[in-house]
């Protein structure tokens, strides 16, 4: 299902867009990932976040990108924490190169 979502959105406005896009409910979208729908408001204005489970759901029911859903809860995660912190975004690069130093720790 093709989805109109911006380029920055959080998880939760690209759940909003599905669900407003398919014109469903937060009761019936609640109820087909079998959660309260307090919690789906929640998690679509970013109060909560979703479980990895729930973003396979989200993904299976709206028939959208699994990994494209993921990446969005991650940056979210990460964007979060910067601003919690206060830190500087040059943190962004430091954290790259740890990454990739871990990667080859871990294969190595």
């Amino acid at each position: 299902m093709a989805t109109t979502k911006q380029k920055f959105s959080t998880f939760g406005e690209h759940l909003r867009a599905l669900r407003v896009e398919t014109e469903q409910s937060l009761r019936e979208v609640a109820s087909h990932l079998d959660i309260d729908p307090s919690l789906l408001a929640k998690i679509e204005r970013n109060e909560r976040q979703p479980t990895k489970q729930l973003i396979k759901a989200v993904a299976d029911y709206f028939k959208a990108d699994e990994k494209e859903l993921q990446n969005d809860f991650l940056s979210d995660q990460i964007a979060y924490k910067i601003l919690d912190e206060e830190a500087d975004l040059a943190i962004l690069k430091v954290a790259e190169q740890k990454v990739s130093y871990l990667k080859t720790k871990r294969n190595g």
